[in-house]
């Protein structure tokens, strides 16, 4: 067969001659420039432009997004935590106020009926502070759940009251159900409600104090990239320096230098605050838990006059773990000498709760009544409102130096972002000044 005979240009119509040297001049034209030396240049700009766009984002992003979660933990989960921990020793003292008015029997007096109605009175305007959160399903659904519970408590609690204000003995078991309701529904979705709070801050903590990685890799590649691609230039055009580079260079080390001193200050604020903050608070609020179920463990044995050893093995097991908090805890720590003060109103609590034991074993229950809720300054009450005081305080003593580490961690990143963006454009101007010179030289 014979070939089909290639048309040459001169032999092809006027329009077809002319689209056949366009395309042929077309592609010998790209495939020449591309090889070029502008085209090299314009190449190396275009990437070392884009890598110092995507640092400077990046950098910033990750940075802004690691000073929210700061500014969160401050203004919500830490005071959300703290609003948390009230709530339960609220509805604890309530719980054990409840018990102490019937130790008495008949009509309770003024303090301990203001003690019930303040405590109630604060769990209440826990609940109503933390109903503007809108947070997970968890803890909407425990914090409804107390919600709806507490009236039905104070309820019972009332009729428990009006009983026993007319002598009859159904009121004991009205109370026994108040308490029940307490103790086995509202404190332990409170605990919980606290523990889940506690562990944002945790949360927050462990992953700030992790580096930064991709704020810091990437404009390390920006600053290999810029030393590449100068040495490129001198081996092309045996250059030494390149005035716009080497600057571009130097913003960009500045910014990784800024990135990683700045993240490492932060870091170590906010493990300061950790461990000087959040670890102590959680200890000290730990404690001033075991020690209202241990008071409401004393006064319910009291009320229900029980010879067994339920309720005295409940006191003994939180009083333990109470003793154990107390004894390990670091007198470097903020609220130490709170903690003292705890540790000796303590072991009078326990003198006076052995005194109560003894006058119980004796049958002397108007002697244990007094001993558990009377006034004197040696008596239970006192004492376990002195542990609980000083528990307090030492919670907010440790709340102040979360707060102020946790602050200063976040101040620590306030330019960081918009300095960021502001270092990277000045590089990706720089690169463009220290290339256009070289590309002149071919026009």
């Amino acid at each position: 067969m014979a070939r089909t005979k290639e048309l040459r240009p001169a032999e092809l119509s006027p329009r077809a001659a002319a689209a056949a040297w366009r395309e042929r001049f077309a592609t010998t034209e790209l495939r020449s420039f591309a090889q070029s030396s502008p085209a090299k240049l314009i190449a190396i700009g275009l990437v070392l432009l884009s890598l110092c766009v995507a640092a400077g984002t990046v950098t910033a992003t990750t940075v802004t997004d690691r000073q929210h979660a700061l500014d969160v933990l401050l203004d919500q989960s830490e005071p959300d935590a703290y609003s948390a921990q009230r709530l339960y020793t609220s509805l604890s003292v309530a719980d054990a106020s409840a018990g102490a008015a019937f130790i008495s029997g008949g009509l309770e007096s003024k303090p301990v009926r203001d003690r019930y109605n303040q405590a109630v009175g604060e769990a209440a305007a826990e609940l109503v502070t933390q109903s503007n959160r809108s947070d997970g399903d968890r803890d909407t659904r425990l914090r409804s759940g107390i919600a709806t519970g507490l009236p039905v408590y104070t309820g019972v609690v009332e009729t428990a009251r009006a009983n026993n204000r007319a002598g009859e003995p159904v009121g004991a078991a009205y109370l026994s159900e108040a308490s029940n309701l307490m103790q086995g529904t509202l404190l332990p979705m409170a605990q919980e409600l606290q523990e889940h709070r506690s562990t944002a801050i945790t949360a927050t903590q462990r992953t700030h104090v992790r580096p930064p990685w991709p704020a810091i890799l990437l404009p390390l590649l920006v600053v290999a990239a810029l030393i590449a691609a100068q040495l490129f230039l001198y081996r092309r055009w045996h250059r030494v320096l390149n005035l716009g580079l080497l600057l571009a260079t130097g913003t960009m080390v500045v910014l990784l230098a800024w990135t990683v001193i700045a993240g490492i200050i932060s870091a170590v604020d906010t493990t300061h605050a950790r461990d000087q903050g959040s670890t102590p608070t959680t200890a000290l609020t730990q404690s001033r838990i075991l020690a209202q179920q241990a008071r409401t463990a004393e006064t319910l044995k009291l009320v229900r006059r029980d010879t067994s050893a339920d309720y005295d093995k409940a006191y003994d097991q939180a009083i333990d773990k109470l003793r154990n908090i107390l004894s390990g805890y670091r007198t470097d720590a903020p609220g130490a000498s709170d903690v003292q003060t705890a540790a000796a109103a303590l072991d009078r609590w326990r003198a006076a709760h052995q005194r109560m034991n003894d006058a119980l074993s004796k049958g002397d229950f108007i002697g244990a009544a007094a001993v558990a809720t009377g006034p004197g300054a040696n008596e239970a009450a006192a004492q376990t409102d002195a542990l609980d005081r000083a528990l307090g305080d030492g919670i907010a003593d440790g709340r102040n130096m979360l707060r102020t580490d946790t602050s200063h961690a976040a101040r620590t990143l306030d330019l960081l972002g918009p300095g960021a963006l502001v270092l990277s454009t000045a590089a990706a101007v720089l690169i463009a000044a220290g290339l256009w010179p070289r590309l002149r030289e071919y026009r």
